[in-house]
């Protein structure tokens, strides 16, 4: 499992190219995704929670009919950690 250290700065740089579909927005990475309709939105998010169980580290995220909208950062450390990265991957291993 991936620790929950802080992202060096070069990682930090590396972040736009590992994750294209990700948002850095400070401390958080956002992803923003839209679907076919609720029912695959709702299927979505319940493969994010067993990422996010198997991992214990657990997104904000807001659901609206087809749309999901996640924001993943290390609350206890209070900047973007190897966890945050790990857990954007397995998402987006997802699709």
């Amino acid at each position: 499992m991936p620790n929950s250290a802080p992202l060096t700065e070069d990682e930090r740089e590396e972040l736009a190219h590992l994750l294209p579909a990700w948002i850095i927005d400070g401390e958080v990475l956002r992803r923003s995704l839209e679907f076919s309709d609720f029912a695959e939105a709702w299927a979505f998010m319940e493969r994010v929670a067993v990422i996010a169980e198997e991992c214990q580290h657990h997104p904000d995220w807001t659901n609206s009919w087809n749309r999901v909208e996640l924001a993943v950062t290390t609350h206890s450390a209070g900047c973007l950690t190897h966890l945050d990265l790990a857990f954007a991957k397995a998402v987006d291993a997802l699709f």
